[in-house]
Parts: structure tokens; sequence; C-alpha cells
């Protein structure tokens, strides 16, 4: 997926703030997206939480 889509994806879900980063991933779809990156592209993982709402301290505590 583009920055772009990812970011679409996560724009049609009202009430993020709310949920843990695991359920934000899977109402918005990105649950295998992120797993994959975690696999083959850490800076994408990065970027998906941070598009997520997800602060540095707590992103880079996930994606190691």
């Amino acid at each position: 997926m583009t920055d772009q889509e990812i970011i679409k994806a996560i724009s049609k879900v009202d009430g993020l703030g709310g949920m843990t980063v695991n359920e934000r991933l899977f109402v918005c779809g990105l649950m295998n997206e992120f797993d994959k990156a975690l696999t083959d592209d850490r800076s994408k993982a990065k970027k998906i939480l941070d598009f997520l709402g997800l602060d540095k301290p707590s992103i880079d505590k996930i994606v190691r």
C-alpha cells in the first residue's frame, strides 16, 4: 500500500484515540500491511503507527 492508501484507510475511521494499537490496525484494515512492514520495511511500520496517532516513544517500543 502507498502512504496515500494508508492515510485514506485511517481517515475512514472515527475515534481511534480510544483504541489500542491492535484495534486501530484492525478497524483500519491495516493489520496485514503492518505485520508485513515489521518484517520487510521497519520505516514503513513506523510510518503506519505515526499515521495512526502514536507518539514516537510508543512507536520506538513497538518497532525495534
